[in-house]
């Protein structure tokens, strides 16, 4: 027997903080998990409060959410991720984990120059981060979602919700992502022009071969060819040198200094500076010697050797020649040898890739096409109780003559993508004899209201979605089918957490807990504030709710009776 998919994993929105949006000044309010209504006057902001966690989730804002007078808006939601794999998940591969265990924190600011900053516990994000991560966490139903359901995409992600393993769907994804990336790579290495980057390489290292450059060559022959150019230079000023100092006939340092100490000898005295003077004199004379010395050995060092110097030239020219060519500095070509040695050693290696990658893409398309196959297995097994369920959930609507039926149609090999090999369409007949056809041309703007919320009741017990927000669905409804919905959206509340914005007293009366949205005036500027009811608190609601602001005794026993449970005799 088909037993649909039922996910463990459930996020909890537990706070939710709202600063200067629209009607709010400054709003804060804790939820529990089960069903929350949310009630109160028309105008008074219920649906604003869902608006708010909306931006807070990654929703499109401009200025005119910020509240008059005020610098900006800042809404924040915190969320228990202990339960929800998926959202621990994301947070974990986008390094974006609170301090906090099991926690989450999304932020949104938005000032009033229009310009928004989104935040994961306290971290900067991009937009489509906030709405990625969002998408795991809640799923707002308005009256204008009901239009999402006429997607063929958005029926797949309910169908796949219900009956498909979610492991089976992210190995798919993660199968076509890899075939993908293997196709990517097969076509860009058969669209490279191998045969003339073949000859190009070739031609290249011929020339480099030749010249044969070394490492650190250059720097050796640039060296050597400063020393070369300048030894005459060089010998002329050591010869200069040495005759300054020692070698001249007439006039040299060295003779100088002892003619001096000649003359301080032959002076007669006892006088103690002439004597340190003599001293530092002869010291001067035996260094100069041995400087005279050491320049005249010196001159070994600067041969004179034209041959040499024109070979360096020559060879310095055509390092530098071939550099130019390349575009690289003299001291890289050898650098350069090696790499282009290794491209062609490279390509010549392609075809053994190429094979490799076919191998691959063999490989994937087979293991693709059977875990399609499984998927698409499942999704005809689970296609009929997912009708059955919904045809169930519409009659108790007032529809009890509508049926509900999934078709599958096959993909193209060329239009196989992420989500498998078919697409399904949603059809449904509203009256007896009526030939299903798909939502948007059978449905009424009434009916295709009623058919949305039964089809989200129903994948909502296996969806992946976590809390649920129901913004006005019930919009256009009244008595027995009201009081249905209520019982629906209770039963979702005994398994995961619903917040509802209504205006019908019967379902309100079915929620766990209740909510009054109000908004006051000062004169100046509207304030909109909410309360969690007590029972008593409550009773007064549903009363005003059934009868309006002068309700009755009368009115107040039917309050007490629809939360006692009593709806039947309501």
């Amino acid at each position: 027997m088909f037993q649909p998919i039922q996910y463990t994993f459930r996020a909890m929105l537990q706070h939710l903080s709202i600063r200067n949006y629209a009607t709010v000044q400054g709003l804060d309010v804790d939820f529990r998990p089960g069903m929350s209504a949310l009630t109160g006057e028309t105008g008074a902001g219920k649906s604003i409060i869902v608006g708010a966690l909306g931006l807070a989730l990654g929703d499109r804002a401009d200025k005119t959410v910020v509240r008059t007078g005020a610098k900006r808006t800042e809404i924040t939601a915190e969320f228990d991720v202990s339960k929800n794999d998926a959202a621990d998940a994301w947070l974990e591969d986008n390094q974006l984990q609170g301090d906090a265990a099991n926690s989450c924190l999304v932020r949104r600011a938005v000032g009033a120059d229009g310009r928004s900053r989104a935040f994961i516990n306290d971290s900067p994000v991009t937009m489509a981060s906030l709405q990625q991560l969002g998408a795991l966490l809640v799923d707002i139903v308005s009256q204008q979602e009901h239009q999402s359901l006429l997607q063929r995409a958005t029926q797949l992600s309910l169908l796949d919700d219900y009956c498909v393993e979610h492991t089976l769907l992210e190995e798919l994804r993660s199968l076509h992502g890899r075939w993908q990336t293997n196709q990517r790579d097969i076509a860009r290495l058969r669209g490279d022009d191998d045969e003339g980057r073949v000859q190009l390489l070739t031609y290249q290292l011929d020339e480099l071969r030749e010249l044969a450059a070394e490492d650190g060559e250059t720097g050796t022959l640039e060296q050597e060819h400063r020393r070369l150019s300048g030894a005459e230079q060089a010998l002329a000023a050591l010869a200069g040198a040495v005759q300054d100092i020692a070698d001249h006939e007439q006039f040299n340092a060295l003779g100088s200094l002892r003619r001096a100490l000649q003359l301080l000898g032959d002076l007669q005295g006892d006088s103690n500076r002439i004597a340190n003077a003599m001293e530092l004199l002869e010291s001067a004379c035996i260094q100069i010697d041995e400087a005279a010395a050491d320049l005249r050995a010196a001159t070994d060092e600067f041969p004179i050797d034209p041959e040499r110097l024109s070979q360096v030239d020559d060879r310095l020219g055509r390092l530098h020649d071939m550099a130019r060519k390349h575009k690289v500095k003299p001291a890289e070509l050898a650098q350069l040898t090696r790499s282009l040695q290794e491209q062609l050693q490279a390509i010549h290696g392609r075809e053994e890739e190429l094979q490799r990658l076919g191998d691959e893409d063999l490989k994937l398309r087979e293991r693709y096409a059977e875990v399609a196959g499984q998927v698409g297995k499942q999704r005809r097994k689970g296609a009929g109780p997912l009708s059955r369920e919904i045809e169930k959930r519409i009659a108790r609507l007032g529809m009890g003559d509508a049926g509900m039926e999934i078709r599958f149609e096959p993909l193209a090999s060329d239009a196989v993508n992420a989500r498998g090999l078919e697409r399904v369409e949603f059809l449904v007949s509203t009256n007896p004899g009526q030939q299903p056809g798909p939502l948007s041309k059978i449905a009424s703007g009434g009916e295709l209201s009623r058919i949305s919320l039964a089809i989200r009741v129903v994948t909502a017990q296996t969806s992946q979605t976590p809390c649920l927000v129901f913004d006005e669905v019930d919009v256009g409804i009244g008595g027995g089918v009201a009081a249905q919905v209520g019982a629906l959206l209770q039963t979702l509340g005994d398994s995961a957490q619903i917040l509802c914005v209504t205006h019908q007293p019967q379902v309100a009366s079915r929620a766990h807990r209740q909510y009054s949205v109000d908004k006051s005036s000062d004169g100046a500027s509207a304030q909109t504030s909410i309360s969690e009811l007590d029972e008593d608190a409550r009773v007064l609601e549903l009363a005003r709710m059934l009868a309006g602001a002068e309700f009755s005794d009368a009115s107040l026993a039917h309050a007490r009776q629809m939360l006692a449970g009593d709806q039947d005799s309501c």
